[in-house]
């Protein structure tokens, strides 16, 4: 099975052709059939598995069969939780139209509404947005949604964490009523669940197995250190074996700042990513990463997000997550496409609770290294074998900031992870209704 076994019109597979699109990825072959019989849609999918192409597609030629381009007012509307994914969605759109007569327009923070308002008044089809900028322009009088006849929430997990539940019902309110609503999640926690259940029709599932395609690709690795160390160890490995391009992850903003400073200190050029920055900053930052300026990029979990990187070579986790699911996020950036990548994490001993529940969520033990003068002291740390959990092991994160739950939390993870095992040995998802 290839793209041209979907009947697509000549227009679209000759854009698929130039862009190098051949091989349909799993989650392709099973969401575009659903897609293009116009029911919803509630599908799993994470970054880097070819999802936009999967939503995208089918609508395009859905569109292209009948071309009536208005002003301020889309005939489908994606929306994404963060700046860098939207953009990253329109460009995908923008190429795969290519050859037929649709405009799409983006929409997000960080630029003038008179740009974007323009564009929407020369005539749109296709509007990428943020959902606070989505609803700036309404209230603006600058977009309507009653066209809207296809509605994708991607990333909806992430958008639902960020608060944004409240917008995407405003928004689904606003669209046509017989709209076809795709929603796309890397997980499905309670809460995604619920809400699937309220807005979604007689939905279609479509689930891919996730992990099979990381595990092949990806090399896992774990270096035990003190806390403390975690800089010094980064600016050492980076510097013995000569990486090149590092992106690293870390849970506080701070700590992003705080490490960014001390490796160019060290003479090893990076740059930060988190919320705190202004959409240029982030923008800059990535783009000088891409290009090489930088051989550090060092990010939070939420600024990560659209972070696309052709050949990513490694991922590091300076903090591991404070969720087990988000460590296969982060580390769906390496490893694409067939193409090897490598999964580091430096894990102190507050970590080795998080540790063993990655280690269970994704069922295999990750090596573990050393790098001399860099070994914990007093005693040998972390888990040898899952499901085998050492009897000093405390509940506690002691590196987690006040703000964050405690047991509560942590019962709600239990659970999270759970439904993604359950997701990853191919169980079938159900919506209560």
């Amino acid at each position: 099975m290839n793209f041209k076994s979907f009947s697509f019109a000549p227009e679209l597979l000759q854009a698929l052709d130039e862009l190098n699109y051949h091989t349909l990825t799993p989650i392709q072959r099973n969401a575009i059939p659903a897609v293009r019989k116009g029911k919803d849609v509630l599908a799993s999918a994470q970054t880097g598995t070819g999802k936009t192409a999967a939503f995208a597609l089918p609508i395009i030629q859905k569109l292209s069969e009948v071309e009536y381009t208005k002003t301020n007012a889309p005939r489908a509307l994606v929306l994404a939780p963060t700046r860098e994914l939207a953009e990253q969605i329109a460009n995908n759109f923008t190429d795969f139209a290519k050859y037929t007569k649709l405009k799409t327009v983006s929409l997000f923070g960080g630029v003038s509404t008179v740009g974007q308002a323009n564009g929407l008044k020369a005539g749109v089809d296709i509007v990428v947005a943020t959902p606070g900028r989505l609803l700036d322009h309404i209230r603006l009088g600058n977009l309507s949604l009653a066209d809207v006849q296809h509605l994708v929430l991607d990333e909806a997990d992430r958008m639902l964490d960020m608060g944004f539940i409240g917008d995407m019902q405003t928004v689904i309110n606003g669209c046509a009523e017989d709209r076809q609503i795709l929603l796309f999640s890397a997980t499905f926690p309670a809460a995604i669940k619920q809400f699937a259940s309220k807005v979604l029709k007689q939905a279609e599932i479509v689930r891919v197995d996730q992990t099979n395609s990381t595990a092949a690709t990806v090399h896992h690795v774990v270096y035990p250190v003190e806390e403390r160390r975690k800089q010094e160890l980064l600016s050492e490995l980076i510097g013995k074996k000569n990486w090149q391009q590092v992106l690293v992850f870390v849970n506080m903003k701070e700590t992003a700042d705080e490490l960014v400073k001390e490796l160019n200190l060290d003479g090893i050029p990076a740059a930060v990513c988190h919320g705190d920055k202004t959409q240029g900053n982030r923008r800059r930052a990535l783009s000088d990463f891409k290009a090489g300026k930088v051989r550090v990029l060092v990010a939070t979990e939420v600024a990560a997000r659209g972070i696309d990187i052709d050949d990513l070579p490694r991922v590091i986790n300076i903090d591991l997550p404070w969720l087990a699911e988000d460590y296969v996020h982060r580390i769906g950036r390496t490893g694409r496409a067939g193409k090897q990548g490598q999964a580091i994490s430096f894990v102190s001993r507050e970590e080795e609770n998080m540790l063993f529940e990655i280690e269970t969520l994704i069922g295999q033990k990750i090596q573990r290294e050393y790098l001399p003068g860099y070994e914990v002291s007093n005693r040998e740390v972390l888990i040898d074998k899952i499901g085998k959990k050492p009897s000093h092991l405390r509940r506690s994160h002691s590196n987690k900031p006040s703000g964050q739950a405690t047991g509560e939390a942590r019962a709600k993870n239990r659970s999270r992870i759970s439904n993604v095992r359950k997701t990853l040995k191919g169980a079938k998802l159900s919506l209560k209704k």
